[in-house]
């Protein structure tokens, strides 16, 4: 045997050799085409494939000669390999999907069709969209795709609809971008699986872990891992919230006269009745026996507010669960004792909150059962004044209790073009009640409607008075509106009712609307003002600087002054920031066609600042207090009044103020209308 031949022998594979040789004897002892697949393995442990295709000759002296030719099909058979892996893989117990760059379908598996019913000539050609469940919105699907993009796969959970049915199922989603040589996508390779199953489980495991197995409410485990989050989105957001800890009156003697089966039965519909008393974002809760405890979050910022509406919430469980009960063939009835109190951010922990309301719910008992309690006596005594305060205020317009003060509002030379109405409550027995305390009140209680009316109506009643007097016929009042009334869908239908029934002229009054009133719903703010305007009803910006309006918005409202807010004037003879804005705000009005006048002016350096810089109309105590009708018309008659025609541009008139200063943040926190001056 030829050297190199024989080599060629000892290279051949192990696994192939024997295979190899009986070939080759075979064929050239019967002188057929010898062809044949085999593997070399070389010293390295590297391995090639050959393919040999040769034909025998028959020498003479008995040997045979081989023609032919040898052909390295390494990398072909590396490629077949490969592709009989990814097959076998396919065809795995995960569905694939197979797409083009486009995303149509070019391929799905036999267990695609297991998991989603479709069978493969039902889906190819098609976009996997057809899959979708629709519990995924489309914002869902562009920032999925968008990181498949990016990143070149994503994975995660998604929703998808079965064929037959429509039943939707969970499934764990993986989608890998395929790209050619040049980086760029040729196709999407996605696998699911179902997890059903496995949802489940979990869900099981959680519901055994987390809920109580008799109410299938939460217990106490959940509620303090839901208490934690809800801290700190308080603390995030500044808003309250509240714990309602809920014990039931004289349960032993249920159990102890009609056994424990009516004590569970009594247990699962209290469950009931306390779900159907709070939101879907609230929490109901077993912490075991009969105690629950209600959690309540995103209460107002305001401490009054929070805990009105904490206040609200247990007398509506109160209600609810005085009503009798039907154990079967029984009828019961039982009474909850309360405790509440309430948390802003993490001043307290979940514990001490627990506590807190575990002591207020003893005090309930202690008064006498069938009772809701807050933890810190000061608030129930608050809620207590907070209650009689709203029930009086509900008399105080049918028995007249509400009064209009004026302020004078003045030109550069000391003559008084007008005046700014104040709202008093004169209470019975309360004596003067400060706006503080009831304008929040009002509108909280949508009372704040019927009040504006009234002050909107006794304006143009005394507009109608002054017309018949020579030396008051040319004031022109302006309202105050709140955001509230000013958004009624009859507003504008009312104002003009006010105007005809007092036959006055239009352009003797102003309303007055605060940069939050007009931001709010800035459409509905043009239309109305339009509306009134075409009348010759005229509208200033009251607070201007304090809100967020900004130069667009003006321009397209027809605002006739602007209304520089006293919490600049207040220091503009000594701070220069407040010097600056208060000249900018003149500056812009005096641009834009915009008369302008100054609230809050107490001192002359103060009036001097704001005549040499231009504005030409000012209002404070350095011109006069709020004060009743009697005394606003004697101080008229001992100051000269300028000209009609002239005095009209520069009269206002809004509501609600003490005599007494108040910060204006009061009325942009509060969201109210009334004027705090």
């Amino acid at each position: 045997m030829h050297e190199d031949a024989f080599y060629m022998f000892t290279i051949v594979h192990p696994d192939d050799l024997e295979n190899h040789l009986a070939s080759l004897k075979a064929s050239a002892q019967n002188l057929t085409p010898w062809v044949q697949e085999y593997r070399l393995k070389f010293g390295d442990e590297s391995v090639c494939w050959l393919h040999g295709n040769s034909l025998p000759q028959r020498l003479a002296d008995g040997s045979t000669l081989w023609h032919g030719f040898m052909t390295d099909i390494t990398e072909r058979k590396q490629a077949e390999t490969e592709t009989h892996i990814a097959a076998t893989v396919f065809e795995s117990q995960e569905g694939m999907l197979v797409t083009d760059a486009n995303r149509t379908i070019l391929r799905v598996n036999h267990a695609f069709t297991n998991i989603t019913g479709y069978k493969a000539e039902e889906v190819i050609g098609k976009n996997p969209r057809m899959l979708q469940s629709g519990l995924q919105d489309r914002n869902f699907y562009a920032v999925m795709w968008e990181h498949v993009n990016d990143t070149g796969t994503w994975e995660g959970e998604i929703w998808n609809r079965r064929k037959h049915g429509g039943e939707i199922y969970p499934e764990h989603l993986t989608i890998t971008a395929v790209k050619n040589q040049d980086g760029i996508v040729t196709n999407y390779v996605a696998t699911m699986t179902d997890i059903t199953a496995r949802k489940a489980s979990v869900e099981k495991i959680e519901r055994l872990a987390f809920y109580d197995p008799l109410t299938g409410l939460p217990n106490r485990v959940l509620l303090q891992d839901r208490l934690k989050p809800a801290l700190a989105l308080s603390h995030r957001k500044g808003r309250k919230g509240a714990l309602l800890f809920i014990d039931l009156d004289n349960f032993k003697n249920l159990n102890d006269t009609l056994g424990h089966d009516m004590g569970d039965l009594l247990l699962q519909l209290v469950a009931q009745r306390l779900t159907s008393c709070v939101r879907e974002e609230d929490t109901v809760a077993r912490l075991g026996g009969d105690e629950f405890v209600v959690m309540l979050g995103g209460l107002s910022k305001k401490p009054f507010k929070a805990l009105a509406q904490t206040q609200a919430i247990g007398n509506k469980i109160l209600a609810k669960l005085n009503q009798p009960y039907l154990l079967v063939t029984h009828d019961y009835h039982s009474t909850p004792s309360i405790g509440a109190t309430l948390f802003n951010g993490h001043d307290q922990s979940v514990d001490e909150l627990l506590k807190q309301a575990d002591i207020a719910m003893y005090q309930a008992k202690a008064s006498g059962r069938n009772s809701l309690r807050f933890f810190d006596p000061q608030m129930q005594e608050r809620i207590n004044a907070r209650a009689s305060l709203e029930a009086d205020l509900r008399l105080a317009l049918s028995e007249n209790q509400f009064k209009l003060y004026y302020q004078p509002q003045v030109q550069h030379n000391q003559q008084i073009v007008g005046a700014e109405v104040l709202i008093r409550w004169q209470h019975p027995q309360r004596g003067l009640v400060s706006p503080t305390d009831f304008i929040p009140l009002a509108e909280e209680t949508g009372l704040i409607l019927p009040i504006g009316l009234w002050v909107l109506e006794t304006a143009c009643a005394q507009i109608k008075i002054w017309e018949g007097n020579v030396h008051t016929q040319h004031l022109q009042l302006a309202v105050n509106v709140s955001a509230r009334q000013f958004h009624q869908p009859d507003f504008v239908k009312q104002t003009l009712q006010i105007l005809y029934r007092n036959a006055i002229k239009p352009d003797r009054l102003k309303l007055e609307l605060t940069e939050t009133l007009i931001i709010d719903d800035i459409d509905d703010t043009i239309i109305k003002m339009h509306a009134l305007r075409e009348i010759g009803v005229r509208f200033f910006m009251d607070d201007f600087g304090t809100g967020y309006s900004s130069l667009s918005s003006l321009k397209k409202l027809p605002i006739d002054q602007l209304k520089i807010d006293q919490s600049f004037v207040r220091d503009i003879a000594s701070d220069p920031d407040d010097a600056v804005i208060v000249q900018t705000i003149i500056a812009m009005a005096k641009n834009l066609g915009l008369e302008v006048i100054a609230e809050g002016v107490e001192t002359e350096p103060q009036r001097t600042f704001l005549e040499q810089h231009g504005c030409p109309v000012y209002q404070g105590y350095l011109f006069g207090k709020p004060m009743p009708l009697v005394e606003f018309e004697q101080l008229l008659k001992y100051v000269p009044h300028t000209h009609a025609d002239e005095l009209l541009k520069y009269t206002t008139l809004s509501y609600g103020a003490d005599s007494l200063h108040f910060s204006t943040d009061f009325l942009t926190l509060s969201g109210s209308c009334v004027k705090i001056d």
